[in-house]
């Protein structure tokens, strides 16, 4: 270009969202308290880059941006380019690449910061915002020492680490507060639905043979080898490639599996269907994948398979369909997943979420239950948020109404919901196996009995979920707390043992067949309660009080 020749224009920073400028004043305000390690959660494509973009643009030391993966790092810079329009110099620090003194933004893989070459990075930098992108990674022993190294835990540093995620579950259990003080600002994926910023979700529950009741329980999710071993079967396989052919249609489709031999296992099922599909995973060379990559964008390919790439970072806002081959106990990784069918595209009107239901007594992440519906719910196709809306309607109509497992539609939920009684509700197997009492079932929150301990005036006891471990069932009588027991039989024993203390005048009170439980229901308790069908019983009454006490409240 010659001297006299004008520069090009810069193209233009992009326009702020509403929710994007909240989470920058967010940001800000949050550093003007003295917080100095925070987190902004949203969900994919909400553009959590445009936000960090702008914060890079508006720092006044150096900054630092931390990716996970390779392909995310053009990208990165890219936007924060965009954003910073020409007034600042933005280097990727990687393999060969070397960025220059003079950068302002550095955008870096997490991978690639080895002691030496971070000593070197850092020397003579003034590095005041440290952005660290897919922040759930942050706690792995590896990236936490990267932070050190940065400082970011030393009391007199005075920059800021500010991570991105769309989900703050980790795979292993750890929490993010072992990194970050606090989450600063976030969006949920119904909220951000609802407002139009990411398109509708309906869903598809398709029930397979395939059995995982054998694999170990223990940590956040499946062992991946047990689980592979579990699914990738011929029969799920081919479940799996024909549900994709008649539902999906002609929509692209990311299929999410467990191993790589799974991946190329349900290509050559939905290929032998007719479904053009292609694979990727992380042990492909580069090129190899960046060419599954393409031929899945120009449409040569409808399905694409994959292992672990495809779950961070990867921008397709025309995919349409989402299938989950891969079953998780992980609300995470299973919003991960969704994540990257969600973004807004003139290609599409909505994305189908396909969920693999196999037999477990463990509980699966589904559409429904990410979005706090019950898990084996049957959408049939309907809208996820809708069904969201609708439940919620339920549960502050009938406080407590609750569901035994078992697939239904929201059809059937809401008939089950409308004839819906606390007082037919079963008590506990184990309750009833260990106890003759008339002990009465208050769903998940616990178990209630009257009893007498004088002749016409009964008492209460009630064993209550406190807590989610240890001592967490809970032993009042008549309101005072008394014990607290590791499971709810022992605490159902416990109570059984005073009363038969108490003599056998009490202990008969507390059964079934107790003459004073058939007695009217006074009236200063029936007119006191909220239930449009009134009780006659007196132990009817004193149920539905404490069930609208405990529950209803």
């Amino acid at each position: 270009m010659s001297a006299t020749e004008p520069s090009p224009p810069a193209a233009a920073a992009p326009t702020l969202r509403p929710y994007q400028r909240e989470a920058i004043d967010a940001v800000l305000s949050a550093r003007r308290q003295g917080v100095r390690r925070m987190v902004v959660s949203l969900p994919t494509g909400a553009g959590k880059t445009v936000i960090f973009s702008h914060l890079a643009r508006v720092a006044r030391r150096q900054v630092l941006v931390i990716a996970h993966r390779e392909e995310l790092l053009g990208q990165a810079r890219d936007k924060i380019e965009r954003a910073m329009q020409g007034q600042a110099v933005v280097a990727i620090e990687r393999g060969a690449e070397r960025a220059s003194s003079g950068a302002k933004v550095l955008v870096c893989s997490v991978r690639s910061l080895h002691e030496e070459r971070l000593a070197r990075v850092i020397r003579g930098r003034d590095v005041g915002l440290v952005i660290y992108d897919e922040c759930h990674h942050a706690a792995a022993d590896d990236n936490l020492r990267v932070l050190r190294q940065l400082g970011v835990f030393d009391e007199g540093w005075t920059g800021t680490l500010l991570g991105f995620t769309a989900t703050t579950e980790r795979g292993d259990g750890k929490g993010l507060d072992e990194v970050f003080e606090r989450i600063v600002y976030s969006r949920t994926l119904p909220q951000m639905i609802e407002d139009g910023y990411l398109c509708t979700l309906r869903g598809f529950r398709v029930a397979t043979d395939a059995d995982l009741r054998k694999i170990r329980g223990g940590g956040a999710d499946f062992p991946e080898e047990e689980l592979a071993e579990a699914v990738d079967i011929e029969e799920r396989n081919a479940v799996v490639a024909r549900s994709i052919q008649e539902l999906a249609r002609d929509r692209r489709t990311i299929a999410f599996c467990v191993t790589v031999g799974h991946a190329r296992n349900l290509a050559r099922s939905l290929n032998a269907l007719g479904v053009p599909a292609g694979i990727v995973h992380g042990a492909m060379r580069s090129e190899d994948r960046a060419r599954a990559l393409a031929d899945f964008r120009r449409g040569h390919t409808q399905v694409l398979t994959n292992v672990a790439v495809l779950i961070e970072g990867f921008d397709d806002p025309g995919v349409s369909c989402i299938a989950m081959a891969r079953p998780t106990r992980s609300e995470g990784l299973y919003a991960q997943c969704v994540g990257r069918g969600t973004r807004l595209s003139p290609e599409k009107k909505d994305c189908l979420i396909l969920d693999f239901v196999d037999l477990s007594d463990l509980s699966l992440t589904t559409l429904p239950s990410l979005f706090g519906a019950p898990r084996d719910l049957d959408l049939r196709g309907g809208d996820v948020n809708e069904a969201r809306r609708i439940w919620e309607q339920i549960q502050f109509d009938r406080p407590g109404f609750e569901l035994e497992a078992g697939a239904l539609t929201l059809p059937e939920i809401q008939d089950r919901a409308k004839g819906f009684d606390p007082l037919t509700l079963k008590t506990n197997d184990e309750v009833r196996a260990i106890s003759a009492n008339a002990w009465f079932s208050l769903g998940r929150h616990g178990v209630g009995l009257h009893f007498e301990k004088k002749a016409g005036r009964p008492s209460e006891a009630l064993v209550l979920v406190r807590g989610a471990r240890g001592k967490k069932w809970e032993v009042s009588v008549d309101g005072k707390v008394v014990d607290r027991f590791s499971r709810m039989e022992d605490a159902v024993a416990a109570v059984d043992y005073e009363i038969d203390r108490r003599g056998r005048a009490t202990a008969a009170s507390a059964r079934h067949e107790a003459s004073w439980r058939s007695a009217p229901a006074p009236a200063t308790i029936v007119e006191g309660l909220r239930a449009k069908v009134r009780p006659t019983r007196w132990s009817d009454a004193l149920q539905l009080e404490v069930w609208e006490r405990i529950v209803g409240r």
